[in-house]
């Protein structure tokens, strides 16, 4: 099998996630180089060794022999970095979203499909193993038809204020992933939306034009529901959970401890925490999704998260974000008549 040539642009934390997996786990692809603006080309060469590194995307990209690009850069430089792939004619896997602006996403999803680029989504959280699970057994009709679906997503500490004032608030940044979970669970499309978002962590994310608390509730066309909770702020740990109700039963996902240690004591029933954040929780699932890349790559298979599945978790996102500005509904058709 001819090995898979990779570029990686954007050494944070999830770019040197994807980049220590490929390097320890995929032995069939090989990363012809790694870009970032701000990442010391010394530091680099001291933990990576002889692997090209750059301050410039465009002169790694342009590289006659690479397959694919991996956008791990921050959401303002998503879309540019989405053309720079398009131009040299390479693949893409991009972390989500594709860009904070719904006409924009619209536009770069119809380029990639004219051009026959296939491009993947970081939607991470369709890969972890539980979830997986939990989907075989909805495919499988082990709970019949799924009448309601609902997921709690609350991070264990504010992000920088800094952070939020640029990413594109609370449903475009993190409850994105649950819009996707939705859809991903339901097989079905949204039809309508209603949020209600108010600051309860933090006044400074008020300040910042932003908040840290929501409740949404997606319509899905068939009438059937889905509800999210999410908080900024969880004390507890990284509170990650989903129950799925049916009309033969009821599946739930239960949080990820530290350890599975039980202690029974006069005081009561203890056991841990929760894992502390995303890096840990999701492990697996960044491996996984990865892995279902490169496969797709390796033997021209679809693209288990599309560029469409990008643009409809947008849709959603915009939607929640009208429906509080809006205190009311939101349709999807509604935030579609504006492309």
């Amino acid at each position: 099998m001819k090995k898979l040539s990779l570029v990686l642009i954007g050494m944070g934390r999830i770019g040197r996630i994807h980049l220590n997996n490929i390097l320890r786990q995929f032995p069939s692809v090989e990363i012809a180089g790694v870009a970032d603006r701000d990442y010391s080309a010394e530091k680099f060469a001291q933990e990576y060794g002889a692997i090209p590194f750059s301050r410039e995307a465009e002169e790694l990209i342009a590289q006659p022999g690479v397959d694919a690009v991996l956008i791990c850069t921050p959401t303002s430089s998503h879309a540019a970095m989405i053309r720079l792939a398009l131009k040299h004619g390479k693949h893409i896997f991009c972390e989500k979203p594709v860009d904070l602006s719904l006409e924009t996403t619209k536009e770069l999803v119809d380029q990639v499909k004219a051009a026959g680029i296939k491009m993947m989504l970081g939607f991470n959280r369709r890969f972890d193993p539980d979830f997986l699970h939990a989907r075989r057994q909805l495919t499988d009709g082990r709970i019949g038809e799924v009448q309601i679906v609902k997921i709690t997503s609350r991070d264990p500490g504010l992000p920088p204020i800094d952070y939020i004032k640029n990413s594109g608030g609370l449903f475009m940044d993190m409850v994105i992933h649950d819009f996707d979970m939705a859809r991903y669970l339901m097989g079905k499309e949204v039809r309508e939306v209603y949020a209600q978002g108010r600051v309860l962590v933090d006044p400074k994310v008020g300040e910042a034009g932003d908040i840290d608390t929501a409740l949404t509730t997606l319509i899905f066309e068939d009438d059937s529901y889905a509800v999210i909770d999410n908080s900024r702020e969880a004390i507890y740990g990284y509170d990650q959970r989903l129950e799925i109700f049916g009309n033969k039963g009821m599946l739930q996902v239960e949080n990820n401890l530290h350890n599975k240690s039980i202690i029974y004591d006069q005081t009561g029933i203890h056991h841990a925490q929760p894992l502390d954040f995303f890096m840990d929780r999701y492990a697996a699932s960044y491996l996984n999704e990865m892995k279902f890349f490169i496969d797709a790559l390796h033997n021209d298979q679809p693209i288990p998260v599309s560029g469409q599945d990008g643009l409809e978790a947008v849709l959603i996102a915009t939607a929640a974000k009208w429906s509080v500005e809006k205190k009311r509904p939101v349709s999807i058709a509604e935030v579609k008549a504006i492309l």
